[in-house]
């Protein structure tokens, strides 16, 4: 079964560091196949064919913490998840010089539509959604200072989920296509 790995807060502002081509090894020696990581922000593609997929992000937190002496906290989402996920976003979102569209991934712990109630949406700046997995969020711009979504930051949410632009996350996805061909 194909699945990525989205690692929360590595190799960003200088915190965190892990070369790509190590945690591709530390992934392989945790017992995953046809690894393959996109970009420097923690996102690795990979097969698992063990019983349980639960287990995963514990196994994978595990190791890493083994080889790199880091505390990081791993989501894991399954194909179809992330398909869903996909799907729900709107096609005119995108991440560009006009507007800011990101997918927060939520911990399974809070992965229900009542975490948007810890929210501050701005209904006439902030288009935001939930598709079980993730919450989807997008302002334009021009608005991004005026929008809720910077109020996340420092939040007790903001500690429970790991965001991905919607470039990122549509270019996993095609890794992930590509994978389950």
């Amino acid at each position: 079964m194909v699945n990525v790995a989205l690692l929360r807060g590595i190799n960003v502002g200088g915190k965190n560091k892990i070369d790509m081509r190590l945690l591709k090894q530390t992934f392989e020696k945790a017992g995953m196949n046809d690894v393959v990581t996109y970009i420097n922000t923690g996102n690795i593609i990979f097969s698992y064919k063990g019983p349980s997929t639960t287990e995963l992000p514990r196994i994978l937190e595990e190791a890493i913490h083994c080889d790199f002496g880091l505390q990081i906290k791993v989501v894991v989402r399954s194909f179809d998840d992330v398909s869903r996920i996909i799907k729900a976003i709107p096609y005119t979102w995108k991440n560009d010089k006009d507007m800011k569209s990101d997918v927060m991934f939520l911990w399974d712990e809070i992965d229900d539509e009542s975490v948007l109630m810890n929210l501050v949406i701005k209904p006439n700046i902030d288009t935001v959604k939930y598709v079980p997995g993730a919450i989807l969020w997008s302002v334009d711009k021009i608005n991004v200072t005026r929008s809720g979504m910077s109020k996340i930051v420092g939040s007790k949410l903001y500690k429970q989920v790991t965001i991905r632009n919607v470039n990122t996350a549509r270019n996993i996805y095609k890794l992930m296509q590509n994978q389950n061909d």
